[in-house]
């Protein structure tokens, strides 16, 4: 299995990541015609360094969301506990992004935890 990203989007995650360090970010990804091309940003979340709080309820109902992405702060990108824990919860892709938060860093899972190849396209 292959999970298809949009350049723009990676790089702006990317940015995101960098962005919110030494905290996590995380968001709920779009998908058209099979490639992720948007990202939602957790609305009133609470980034920390190891986690990430929201209320599921404030997430509009939106059929083209098919994964995750959140950032870890440090050089890892096994997904944890708390993530698998999550990841059964939603479904779909997730996309975790290590620190430094540059193309190599970045793994996909679906929500059993297996890994997943990234395609990044133009």
């Amino acid at each position: 299995m292959k999970v298809k990203i949009r350049r723009e989007l990676l790089e702006y995650l990317l940015e995101m990541a960098r962005s919110f360090y030494p905290n996590e970010f995380g968001g709920f990804l779009r998908e058209k015609n099979g490639i992720f091309e948007e990202v939602l940003i957790i609305p009133k979340g609470h980034y920390g360094k190891g986690s990430i709080f929201f209320d599921p309820y404030l997430l509009p109902h939106d059929e083209d969301i098919k994964g995750t992405v959140h950032s870890h702060p440090a050089p890892y990108t096994r997904p944890s506990k708390a993530d698998l824990h999550f990841f059964s919860k939603f479904g779909g892709i997730h996309i975790i992004i290590a620190y430094p938060f540059e193309e190599w860093s970045i793994k996909a899972y679906r929500s059993d935890g297996r890994e997943v190849e990234v395609e990044v396209v133009d």
